[in-house]
């Protein structure tokens, strides 16, 4: 076959359009052509492995600054685009030859029709329905006015780039335009995870409009597709598309959920069931094609109107690693294989083609900023969010791809329209960084401990579960801190879910704060059944007590770094208490058990850097106040956790109902000699303040005095008593509270001790079996100490508060001189 190039192909030089050779082997009677298994198969592998292996070491290595993934997979085609390796003949000859086009280009449209289906599969349609009139606001003018302006730049760049089509098609229009609209809603939603702010006001309205906005995209996408085809009948090929929509959504969607969902029910499922599901993306996928739009059109739709939840979830488990992993490499660095950034920089115009990519971005963030000031949005976040917009993914590769293919576009403004893709994705987590902090923000207030609140005002709490048997043991806890219309309870429950690597659909369940239900789909540790019947619990909570009222959330997250979000939806709340579920809980046997190991963790990250108070609570069998009398013991030793300890406390000894005991452990002699904490409090971070241990001893006396003279003597229920210490190793703190606890009671309220160290606690410290309760919070928690009472262990918010290191565990044996 003869060249149709218009370029003369050089060494070491790649064409623009070019044909190759095939030698037809008439004895081959499969195939009718040359040895595909000798020649193709071969050459398609070793493009896969370098599109894979480059790909993710480029992942890796930009790692740091939040690169996604698909920007990694360009990148990789790009080095071996005419700018770097094309132009080592040696190199690029042995990747990327003529004849094996045709092999990656089958291959890669099978990866990004796979790709679609997914996409499509995780997408939430009820979520998108129930979008608020700001998100909708916001996406229409997101498309809109990039639209309108888009054309505009599009005319300046051709007017400097010389050698341009001066009479550009209207269709490359439309495309340049719709790519500057669109955003990538799945990017997006990872991309807000991975900074921490998805659960921040700026990530639950950037990640609504971007599902719009995606939506929205699709739909223009299909119409737009019929009308780039030179010929044929665009409207008719429309209208026939929709119907076929339409068609799957009110026939085909209704009978495939009947089927799935009682399958699904049945526990039927198998690996081969759900590869006969997978005809369908075939049939949609062609049937689309055939109409004269787009093959991935149809891939989309079928994704759809699948069901969501455990199906879905299985589904992905078998696709996602082989087509995001394998499949879908291959495609994405072909597209950055067609980058020639030669053609922009090399011109005389090159720094204005430059200006044009950057100012780019500003039709977005325009857009978005007229909308928020609509809404009395301040003008940073109407910045940020128009920053987080301008995130593209594969919508923006697709019609970058379509517009290459039908040549819609000249090269230079694809390469610019690509540069400023990869731009504008590359530049929002630098960006968002640099203008939204919202650890700065935890620093603005100091009223973020229970012990500076007054008792007429109200008491916020963020109260983190995991399932719904912790729920049951949080409820009857906030049960007890006594909620009145003089000082009312306001819970945030939060709904801990572990985000896997198939967890994009999870990210923006349940985005609305207020009690939304729906969209959850099932996971290992977190269904939308166990989400509903958490929300059941603290709606009879609250139809109990009028001064109480709750909102319901759920926070997706891996384990690693969930506490970073609870510390967000925290200071969003402006809660005073963090309540965390110790991660033991009681079994059916009345035996504690570890449900998940990395519970612990998260209660150890949360204690590090907190915006509020912490408690972490140790449930066996905490009643509830409508039924039993509630009897409290504090075990007050001093410092700023046992002075919020005993904040706590007071407020619950208002209640009728309930009892308080509270010990003062008296440190004498020996004991008595303190060691220093500090605490740091300047921005630098440099250590410029030493908590005074005197300074401690007063507003411990303080508070004790302001407690037995407004507290003990106004009301008989509470007891107020002193023990003394005065052993250095400590080994008289066991026996008091073996003694003390002989009357038996319901809960335990002590300090985690963080803020003053006494030497008698200093050895039993590195005897902890769980650090994060503090010396009595462990001795109380242990099997060996014999009691059947609850725990609740406190933390102050204290600015500047040093990270506590991990205690090591020990065993007696190992140390002969320490006997409890």
């Amino acid at each position: 076959m003869a060249s149709e190039s218009s370029n003369t192909t050089k060494m070491g030089v790649i064409p623009d359009l070019a044909c190759y050779v095939s030698t037809v082997d008439l004895t081959n009677k499969v195939w009718m052509g040359d040895n595909v298994l000798a020649t193709r198969v071969p050459l398609l592998c070793v493009q896969i492995a370098y599109s894979t292996l480059l790909s993710r070491i480029l992942y890796h290595i930009f790692l740091p600054f939040h690169v996604p993934l698909f920007i990694a997979q360009i990148l990789a085609g790009f080095v071996m685009s005419a700018t770097f390796m094309g132009k080592v003949p040696m190199v690029f000859h042995n990747i990327y030859r003529n004849e094996g086009i045709l092999a990656v280009e089958t291959f890669a449209n099978a990866a990004i029709m796979y790709h679609v289906f997914l996409g499509g599969l995780e997408m939430n349609l009820d979520t998108i329905i129930r979008s608020s009139k700001k998100s909708v606001s916001i996406a229409i003018a997101g498309i809109v006015i990039p639209i309108l302006l888009g054309a505009g730049f599009l005319a300046l760049e051709q007017k400097f780039q010389p050698g341009g089509y001066s009479s550009l098609e209207a269709e490359g229009y439309l495309f340049w335009c719709l790519i500057l609209a669109v955003t990538a809603f799945p990017v997006l939603a990872r991309l807000l995870s991975e900074l921490k702010i998805l659960y921040t006001r700026l990530g639950r309205d950037a990640i609504n409009a971007s599902m719009l906005i995606d939506a929205y995209g699709w739909i223009l996408f299909t119409l737009l597709i019929p009308h780039s085809n030179k010929g044929g009948r665009p409207f008719l090929s429309t209208i026939s598309t929709l119907i076929f929509i339409a068609f799957c959504f009110c026939v085909v969607r209704p009978i495939l959920n009947r089927i799935i969902d009682n399958i699904t029910d049945k526990e039927g499922w198998s690996t081969l069931k759900l590869q006969r599901v997978l005809i369908g993306v075939y049939i949609c996928s062609y049937i689309t094609d055939l109409l004269g739009t787009h093959h991935v059109v149809g891939a989309f739709v079928y994704g759809l109107i699948l069901p969501s939840g455990k199906f879905a979830d299985m589904m992905m488990e078998m696709l996602d690693d082989f087509v995001t992993g394998i499949m879908a490499p291959l495609y994405f660095s072909g597209f950055g294989f067609r980058l020639n950034a030669g053609s922009i920089m090399g011109s005389k115009s090159g720094p204005l083609i430059v200006i044009i990519m950057l100012v780019l971005v500003i039709p977005k963030i325009l857009s978005t900023m007229i909308v928020t000031s609509f809404y009395g949005m301040p003008l940073g976040e109407g910045l940020g969010i128009g920053l987080l917009l301008n995130t593209k993914g594969l919508m923006a590769v697709l019609l970058l791809s379509v517009a290459w293919d039908k040549s819609l576009m000249d090269p230079a403004s694809f390469t610019l329209m690509m540069l400023a893709t990869l731009l504008m994705t590359v530049m929002v987590s630098p960006l968002i960084n640099l203008i939204y902090k919202p650890k700065s923000q935890f620093m603005l207030s100091q009223l973020r401990t229970v012990e500076k609140l007054r008792f007429d005002s109200e008491l916020r709490v963020a109260a983190c579960v995991h399932n719904e048997h912790q729920a049951t043991g949080m409820i009857h806890l906030l049960e007890a801190t006594n909620a009145t219309r003089i000082s009312p309870l306001h819970v945030s429950v939060l709904h801990l879910v572990e985000l896997t690597r198939h967890g994009t659909s999870l990210l923006v369940a349940q985005m609305e704060s207020s009690n939304a239900q729906g969209g959850l789909p099932q996971t290992q540790f977190g269904t939308q059944t166990e989400f509903d019947c958490i929300n059941k619990a603290f709606d009879e909570f609250v139809e109990q007590y009028n001064a109480v009222r709750f909102d319901t959330s759920s926070v997706v997250s891996t384990y690693q770094t969930i506490h970073e979000d609870i510390n967000n939806v925290t200071q969003e709340k402006r809660a005073s208490l963090i309540l965390l579920p110790f991660h033991k809980q009681l079994n059916s046997e009345g035996v504690l058990e570890i449900p998940n190991s990395a519970f612990c963790d998260i209660n150890q990250n949360v204690l590090q850097q907190p915006p509020c108070s912490v408690g972490i609570f140790m449930n066996r069998g905490l009643g509830s106040l409508q039924k039993t009398n509630l009897r409290i013991i504090v075990i007050f030793i001093g410092g700023p956790d046992d002075r919020e300890a005993l904040s706590i406390a007071w407020r619950m000894a208002k209640h009728p109902k309930t009892q308080l005991h509270v010990v003062r452990l008296l440190m004498l002699s020996e004991a008595a000699e303190e060691k220093e904490e500090t605490f740091k409090n300047d921005a630098n971070g440099l250590l410029s303040t030493v908590m005074d241990n005197v300074m401690q001893k007063e507003l411990d006396d303080k508070f004790i005095y302001n407690f037995r003279h407004k507290g003990v003597h106004d009301n008989d229920s509470i007891e107020y008593s002193e023990k003394e210490v005065e052993i250095e190793t400590g080994e008289e703190v066991p026996m008091i509270l073996n003694e003390i606890d002989k009357p038996g009671y319901d809960l335990y309220i002590v300090g985690q001790g963080s803020g003053k160290i006494y030497p008698a606690f200093a050895k039993m410290l590195k005897w902890c079996d769980n650090p994060e309760l503090g010396v009595i919070g462990d001795i109380v928690a242990s099997t060996s100490f014999g009691t059947n009472s609850s725990l609740l262990v406190v933390q102050q918010y204290m600015m500047g508060r040093n990270r506590k290191p991990q205690c090591p565990k020990h065993h007696a044996k190992n140390d002969p001189e320490m006997t409890l």
